[in-house]
């Protein structure tokens, strides 16, 4: 499994920010093939006043899967509308993912 990460600074207007990330976010749920999807909103950091605001979190299957959605003809439009966010203020990663199922110690 990959991810799309993009990862928002804190912005300087918040209703404008959450106006253009609702637009966004909503474009995004048109992409095909994404199996989960995660908003995180950040509420501090122990190591002070975080930058990043809010993270967006878009699975897919695999790599291959992943890059075939961005360049749809939905995925192309999530990025119109990403690029009119103010230059500077989104971080974006692809990231493989390992979970680890369960989580108990086996007993003897």
């Amino acid at each position: 499994m990959v991810k799309f990460m993009l990862m928002f600074h804190k912005p300087s207007d918040l209703a404008r920010f959450e106006d253009s990330y609702n637009a966004f976010l909503a474009q995004i749920e048109r992409i095909p093939n994404i199996t989960r999807r995660q908003v995180i909103s950040i509420l501090g950091s122990p190591q002070g006043t975080p930058t990043t605001y809010r993270i967006l979190e878009v699975y897919f299957s695999d790599y291959d899967t992943l890059t075939a959605a961005l360049r749809s003809p939905e995925g192309q439009a999530a990025g119109g509308i990403l690029n009119q966010f103010p230059k500077g203020t989104v971080d974006m990663l692809f990231a493989e993912v390992y979970e680890e199922v369960g989580g108990s110690t086996p007993t003897e």
